[in-house]
């Protein structure tokens, strides 16, 4: 039997440091099966701190155990990066689970808050650009691979991913 010991919450500014915390002790471990060092290294550096305007969105979400540590992160926006948007389409972002606490059902949650309220905001399909170790995550919620891509991340960062789609579900 598992015993759900933890709360998903709206994210605020105010959790910039334990985002960001969760982040670092998160992608580190769990992606190091799935690149190789020198491409994950540079990669990190760009990917392991919380991003401000997500953390302002009301579409970004934090997992929280009993003692208030944030175990998992994750959240959607209707831009794709900083500009595009695509009517009817959300795309998650920044997911993140502390590696002691994968397994608890933290990530599912997180993104069945999301999908809830992607549905109620109108939208009717999410898009993914996953780390290849996140792709079973996904699949398991529901997304499609569609294709491998790389994406250069700046400061001569190139990350394989994959992108992925997913129909958000009438409740």
């Amino acid at each position: 039997m598992t015993v759900k010991n933890f709360s998903v919450r709206v994210a605020t500014p105010g959790d910039a440091q334990g985002v960001t915390a969760l982040l670092r002790d998160s992608y580190p471990v769990l992606m190091q099966s799935a690149y190789e060092s020198a491409i994950l290294g540079p990669a990190l550096e760009l990917m392991t701190s919380a991003q401000p305007a997500l953390l302002a969105s009301g579409t970004y979400y934090v997992a929280e155990a009993a003692d208030r540590l944030i175990v998992g992160c994750g959240g959607w926006t209707k831009e794709h990066g900083d500009i595009v948007v695509m009517e009817g389409v959300g795309h998650i972002r920044h997911f993140g689970t502390h590696p002691e606490w994968i397994n608890r059902g933290i990530g599912k949650a997180i993104y069945h808050q999301c999908e809830a309220a992607a549905r109620e905001a109108g939208l009717s399909r999410f898009d993914c650009q996953s780390s290849l170790n996140a792709e079973g995550f996904y699949s398991a919620c529901g997304f499609e691979r569609i294709e491998q891509e790389d994406i250069e991340m700046g400061q001569g960062a190139v990350l394989p991913t994959v992108y992925m789609q997913c129909k958000i579900n009438s409740a």
